[in-house]
C-alpha cells in the first residue's frame, strides 16, 4: 500500500481577525488528564515516545501537555514536528474500481501528541468561530448543529 509522508505547509499570510490567545487556559488536572483517560492506546510510526508510556505518566505528561497547548495558542504556532503525517489511501467502498482514484480517500495518521493538542483545540474553538470576523456565520459545513444557532 502507497504511503506518503507530509511536511508541513509553511504560511507567511499576515494574521487578521481575533487571536486564538483570547481563549481560557488548558488546565493540566482538569481537561488534559481527562483526555488522556478516555483515548485508545494506539501509537503509530510517527509517535517518537510510546502512547503506552505516555498514558502510564499521564499526571506528569498532561502538565507537560497543557504548557505546550497554552504556549501554542498565546504564541500562535504549532511545532512542526506535531505538523508531520502519513497519509494513506483507504478504499472508500470495496465495490468501487480500485484503478481509479477517485474510488479512494486519505487517511491521516499523525502522531498522539498532536492527536491530543488537537483535540483540546477543537474543544476551544466552536465559541471562537462564532466571535471571529473570519469566519461566514451562513457557511454550516463541519460546524455542529448547537453551532448554527447564531444570534
Amino acid at each position: 500500500m502507497l504511503n506518503i509522508l507530509s511536511a508541513p505547509a509553511s504560511s507567511n499570510l499576515p494574521h487578521s481577525g481575533l487571536r486564538f490567545s483570547a481563549i481560557a487556559p488548558i488546565t493540566a488536572a482538569g481537561e488534559v488528564l481527562k483526555l488522556l483517560h478516555s483515548v485508545p492506546s494506539k501509537s503509530f510510526h510517527t509517535d517518537t515516545i510510546l502512547t503506552q508510556l505516555l498514558l502510564a505518566v499521564a499526571d506528569m505528561f498532561s502538565e507537560i501537555t497543557a504548557h505546550l497547548a497554552n504556549l501554542s495558542s498565546t504564541d500562535g504556532r504549532f511545532p512542526a514536528k506535531f505538523k508531520v503525517s502519513i497519509h494513506t489511501p483507504l478504499l472508500k467502498s470495496d465495490q468501487l474500481d480500485r484503478t481509479a482514484p477517485s474510488s479512494y480517500r486519505p487517511l491521516s495518521n499523525l502522531n498522539f501528541i498532536s492527536k491530543i493538542l488537537e483535540r483540546l483545540f477543537l474543544l476551544r474553538f466552536p465559541p471562537h468561530i462564532l466571535t471571529s470576523p473570519n469566519f461566514d456565520k451562513h457557511q454550516s459545513a463541519y460546524r455542529s448543529a448547537t453551532l448554527l444557532k447564531l444570534p
